[in-house]
């Protein structure tokens, strides 16, 4: 935030883990600075017409597989000033805002303590561990159910016990439509809210065909 008297707060975007049965927030992850840049691709789901079959040419089967790329930057220098009010970073450096954001793609421990038990007991099949869903939170017209596809960080300082202390994170991200998840899951709802937000922007930014010099369409 700016110093400046009358200067507009500046929103974080980040990501918020959620139980996706209740709702309930579990951890709020802020992005220490907001990336300079998010790329979105949008890959459309249209019907296959290599068949020949031109009656099937306009149809989609699905809303668009949408994806996001970001980078963040992450600097303890300004903490490390004052270690008597950063006792966490003066001790570790940023290990534990890259932990917060690492354990989004771990099973828990628990987790994993527990299929070890059912695989010592012979059991014949262990279900896939579920972690809790990600919503992706670019200011309030965007809160996007999303699956992590790709994370990479990369350190690129170090105290004198070689903790990190500034550090680059990357970020590929899935946003999760209703064709990802089951009728009724959180992801589903928080798609369609998403989806209805386009559309009410879209309808308001209409152009005229007067703009290209025609009156009408051919």
């Amino acid at each position: 935030m700016s110093s400046f008297p009358g200067s507009p707060r500046i929103l974080k975007g980040g990501i918020v883990l959620i139980d996706a049965a209740s709702g309930a927030v579990l951890r709020v992850i802020a992005l220490q600075y907001n990336p300079d840049s998010l790329t979105r691709t949008l890959q459309a789901q249209a019907v296959n017409t290599d068949d020949g079959d031109r009656s099937e040419v306009l149809r989609l089967k699905g809303p668009p597989v949408e994806t996001l790329k970001l980078e963040a930057d992450i600097d303890a220098t300004d903490q490390l000033e004052f270690p008597e009010q950063n006792g966490v970073v003066a001790q570790s450096g940023l290990f534990a805002q890259l932990a917060a954001l690492e354990t989004m793609v771990y099973p828990t421990s628990a987790q994993l303590r527990a299929n070890d038990a059912l695989a010592q007991i012979g059991t014949l099949e262990i279900v896939p561990m579920e972690t809790p869903l990600a919503l992706f939170v670019w200011s309030k017209s965007r809160i996007l159910p999303v699956r992590i596809t790709e994370f990479s960080i990369t350190e690129e300082a170090f105290d004198t016990a070689l903790n990190p202390i500034r550090a680059k994170v990357s970020l590929g991200l899935r946003v999760l439509s209703v064709n990802d998840v089951p009728s009724g899951h959180k992801a589903a709802s928080l798609f369609m809210n998403y989806l209805q937000q386009k559309e009410r922007l879209a309808g308001g930014s209409s152009g005229q065909l007067s703009a290209f010099g025609l009156t009408g369409v051919p």
